[in-house]
């Protein structure tokens, strides 16, 4: 695997890259063309989340303050990174993956409470479970649910929540006032650029996990090396992040490439061969059920 360095430099870069994107696409090419700053806040949102996801895994740096430090504006606005730190290092206990309870990110439902829904609310997931629901209402639903979660957790006091709300406060108040201050976009195209940034992180997200007897045959490989694997820092080899979760983004494919047939066979060939197919497999058609098929209907 090879010592991992003090500074990662290819993620201190990117971090720049993207609030650099991001500030130019709200000033400069906001008036200069509303289109081409709307693509730009839509990319530097998404990569930034992605960088997150770096940070709470222990890089760029060995100081966790100074990780936590470089991504603090959160672009994406909605997720406090606290929480997703605490939320996804809970996701990373393999043997819990698409448990509806004890996964934090399954979008998994156990069957007794699946049939306890109001239709329209089931008809809503439903379609949130296709490609194309993903991207247009899994933002929202997910964002509904992680709130209403959250609130819950906050009103029986569980430690920690209630600090990470509020210290997204300011992260957020950062933001705002580069746009207050600085910004040329207005304010309804900056938030429509905002919520597409997360529909682009539900590509990542929609196929990562399946329901499956065996753990590691949970997590998918996606063979992609395009634009959207770049976004999401190759986070689609998702099988090697899971079993080497402390890897930087940028030696994944050398891991990858080095045991393509141990990790295949790890996982059960849960296996596509780029984003292209899995749009065309799933965008109006659902991959799985919602109520998680290995569950027994009590």
């Amino acid at each position: 695997m090879g010592r991992v360095p003090a500074v990662e430099w290819p993620t201190l870069a990117l971090i720049a890259l993207s609030y650099a994107v991001w500030a130019l696409g709200t000033t400069w090419a906001a008036a200069l063309f509303l289109p081409l700053g709307m693509v730009m806040v839509v990319l530097a949102a998404a990569l930034h989340s992605s960088l997150c996801h770096e940070v709470l895994h222990g890089h760029p740096t060995r100081h966790r303050w100074l990780n936590e430090a470089l991504v603090f504006p959160q672009l994406t606005l909605l997720i406090p990174y606290g929480r997703f730190r605490d939320t996804h290092i809970e996701h990373h206990r393999d043997e819990r993956l698409t448990d509806p309870y004890d996964d934090p990110e399954t979008n998994y439902l156990d069957p007794a409470i699946w049939h306890r829904l109001p239709g329209w609310w089931r008809g809503v997931l439903r379609f949130n479970n296709t490609l194309a629901g993903r991207l247009l209402v899994g933002p929202l639903v997910a964002q509904v649910a992680f709130m209403a979660g959250d609130w819950r957790r906050i009103r029986a006091g569980e430690p920690g929540v209630l600090a990470a709300w509020l210290i997204h406060v300011p992260a957020v108040a950062a933001v705002i006032w580069w746009m207050a201050a600085f910004g040329r976009m207005p304010v309804w195209a900056w938030l429509l650029a905002s919520y597409a940034a997360l529909s682009i992180l539900k590509i990542r997200t929609f196929l990562e996990h399946r329901a499956h007897e065996e753990v590691p045959g949970r997590t998918v490989i996606i063979e992609d090396r395009g634009p959207l694997a770049f976004l999401f820092l190759n986070n689609n080899l998702h099988v090697v992040h899971h079993s080497l979760p402390g890897v930087p983004w940028y030696r994944l494919w050398a891991l990858y490439r080095a045991e393509r047939d141990r990790f295949r066979q790890m996982n059960d060939s849960y296996l596509y061969r780029s984003y292209g197919e899995v749009f065309r497999r799933y965008f109006w058609r659902a991959k799985d059920p919602v109520p998680h098929p290995l569950w027994k209907d009590h």
